[in-house]
């Protein structure tokens, strides 16, 4: 069988071996034991669970949380020639019911599906007839209460494993301390631990942080002084979008994306930012999971991330094709004020938590002794303007709330895209002055969805530009365009916050607070505020050994490149320094021909100047790295260097 995965790897993905840990997850997986996957961000997971379901009749299930995420992989493995499909908001029914039918007569080797929807009756329904090989949960942590990433949703996915018994399951995630690694474990019900952790260390990125109180200075000189694909976060939606102006205003090719943009908008910009249109993307922590481009060079944060956890995931997206980059954080001593103040932000008081809680029954005049089922959509700004609250501690208590059992509280719901004809059929047929493009949008949707005249249908511009040989882009504005001409009625997909009340309305003086959930919570977010501060705080230690301590894993040696080691050692080197351990990697890339660069030999070199010279080699277009990550000499490194 072993032969067999790495052949399925050839054919499929034209790697030839398996990289860090990949192998024996693989194994474990399919030797059918429940298996967890620690591996850093462009560690190759997605390999780990789609090689032995390829090596096995049957389908494999995904869970993943992203949307934009489930449709990317999907594309890229039916451009490998396997078949695969996802199931999201904005698909009729319909396709829905058409999609589960062909997973259950065998259609498709993967089925992508959010955890939200793993509670459908339809989907459980179909469930019970698909000969099933693997479960596989991406972005696991998000199952474990301990950990910063914590979603209701993904409880969900118990039941599916009581629906399947004997089906074994495939955990992965990036980050996980300890705890959150136990309890993914017990979450999911593994009938005995099986952990791989891959190293979480990156040999390539100079994790830097920057003390300075005006820092879009700072931000324009660094800018100014590099060159490459940037990521910059900022906490904010405001921040991004102000911050981004004033790139733009200053010269630089930049762009943002946040949670409040329309599907079109986020897609749009992260293509042109990933297709090197555009240098810098501005963005809040929205821009993130599923993010696959290789030459990010920079990546800066302007205020503090609340967990280490979040800051290794987001300045792990730097430098995933294994050459040099840098991960700068800004801060200043108000920032980390506000970040303690995030911790009674996070934790209101519980007193407080009851009255939102009563306020929120007056708000929907929901009386004593019921309410149970009830859902509603839920405008924080107008409820908190009635109140007189703050969004960010009403948002804080409904989560708490939540965890009760009280309410359920959805902040990113996502709403499909609407439209309605507000012209009749006969009408529309009469319409003389269309241009090509609406015209073939309205024939395009009157051929997928039904109801049209009487009803809003749900959309899904992507499917409709599929079909119609269009853009997204292209068919959300002439969607808008026909919604001004009143041709029909558009209502693009947005994100709806819900209410629902899980039980009848009690007394706010009878609403019980869990140890567990309240103080043991507030005090593990107390925790991960101090490790990030610990973090700025220690300056005397690398800081890489400070980041890879807070998950669990030693280090001995600096790592030679990021602040606290540049304030420690000199950087200058002999020349004949420099000529040793540059001879020495060009012979190691020569010699393989390709080559992660994680994998030279940089226990006999120095591998700080083993940085600074690949880094110097990439910039004069010695070296160059594939779309597999892996680096080899360019005809001009092989012309200057071994005459070939």
């Amino acid at each position: 069988m072993q032969d067999a995965y790495l052949q399925i790897l050839r054919q499929y993905w034209g790697y030839n071996d398996f990289r860090g840990i990949q192998r024996q997850i693989i194994e474990s997986i399919g030797a059918g034991h429940d298996t967890l996957g620690l591996m850093p961000t462009g560690g190759g997971k997605s390999i780990t669970f789609q090689v032995p379901a390829m090596a096995k009749e049957g389908i494999c299930i995904v869970i993943t949380p992203l949307i934009a995420l489930m449709k990317d992989q999907v594309v890229h493995l039916r451009q490998r020639g396997i078949r695969a499909a996802s199931l999201h908001i904005g698909m009729s029914h319909e396709q829905i019911v058409t999609t589960l039918d062909n997973a259950v007569y065998g259609a498709y080797k993967f089925l992508y599906i959010s955890p939200e929807r793993l509670q459908s009756e339809l989907f459980q329904q179909k469930l019970h007839h698909m000969n099933v090989n693997y479960i596989c949960v991406d972005e696991a942590h998000c199952i474990s209460q301990w950990g910063y990433d914590f979603r209701p949703s993904y409880l969900e996915i118990k039941k599916i494993r009581k629906l399947l018994p004997n089906i074994p399951v495939l955990a992965l995630t990036a980050t996980a301390t300890k705890d959150v690694v136990k309890d993914i474990q017990m979450q999911l019900e593994f009938k005995n631990e099986c952990v791989f952790r891959m190293s979480f260390e990156r040999p390539n990125l100079s994790y830097i942080i920057q003390e300075d109180y005006i820092k879009t200075e700072a931000l324009y000189r660094l800018l100014k002084t590099t060159t490459g694909s940037t990521i910059i976060y900022t906490r904010s939606r405001k921040n991004c979008k102000d911050l981004c102006e004033y790139l733009k205003q200053n010269g630089f090719y930049a762009t943002y994306y946040h949670a409040g943009l329309s599907d079109i908008e986020k897609s749009e910009r992260q293509k042109r930012w990933q297709e090197d249109e555009i240098r810098i993307m501005v963005a809040t922590n929205a821009f993130g999971m599923g993010i696959d481009k290789p030459d990010v060079r920079l990546v800066i944060h302007m205020e503090l991330p609340d967990s280490l956890e979040a800051y290794y995931q987001e300045a792990g997206r730097g430098g995933r094709d294994g050459l040099p980059a840098k991960a700068i954080l800004f801060y200043s001593e108000r920032d980390k004020t506000q970040l303690k103040k995030r911790i009674a932000e996070s934790y209101p008081d519980k007193d407080f938590i009851r009255t939102v809680y009563e306020h929120i029954c007056f708000y929907y005049q929901i009386a004593l002794g019921f309410g149970k089922g009830v859902r509603k959509e839920f405008n924080i700004g107008d409820f908190c303007y009635n109140f007189r609250h703050y969004p960010v501690q009403v948002h804080s208590a409904l989560n708490i709330l939540m965890k009760c059992g009280y309410v359920e509280y959805t902040d990113a719901d996502e709403g499909a895209s609407r439209v309605l004809f507000t012209l009749k059929r006969e009408e529309l047929y009469l319409l003389n002055e269309q241009d090509k493009e609406s015209d073939v949008i309205i024939r395009t949707m009157l051929r997928l969805y039904t109801g049209l005249f009487i009803d809003y249908a749900y959309i899904d511009e992507a499917l409709i530009a599929h079909q119609s040989g269009l853009t997204s882009l292209e068919v959300y504005n002439k969607l808008k365009e026909m919604n001004k001409k009143r041709i029909l009625h558009y209502i693009p997909k947005k994100s709806i916050p819900h209410v629902s009340f899980t039980t009848e309305r009690i007394d706010k003086d009878r609403l019980h607070i869990p140890y567990e959930v309240y103080e043991k919570r507030k005090e593990q977010y107390t925790t991960r505020i101090n490790a990030v501060i610990d973090f700025l705080e220690k300056d005397e230690t690398c800081r890489n050994k400070t980041l890879l301590e807070y998950f669990n894993e030693e280090v001995k040696d600096d790592c030679g490149q990021c602040d606290v080691c540049l304030n420690k050692t000199p950087h200058e080197y002999t020349e004949e320094e420099y000529n040793k351990v540059k001879n020495n990697l060009l012979n190691q890339i020569h010699e393989k021909g390709e080559v992660i660069p994680f994998h030279l030999d940089y226990m006999e070199i120095d591998r700080k100047l083993a940085g600074i010279i690949l880094h110097d080699l990439s910039e004069e277009d010695e070296i160059k790295a594939n779309e597999n990550l892996m680096i080899s000499l360019t005809p001009k490194g092989l012309k200057k260097y071994f005459k070939e």
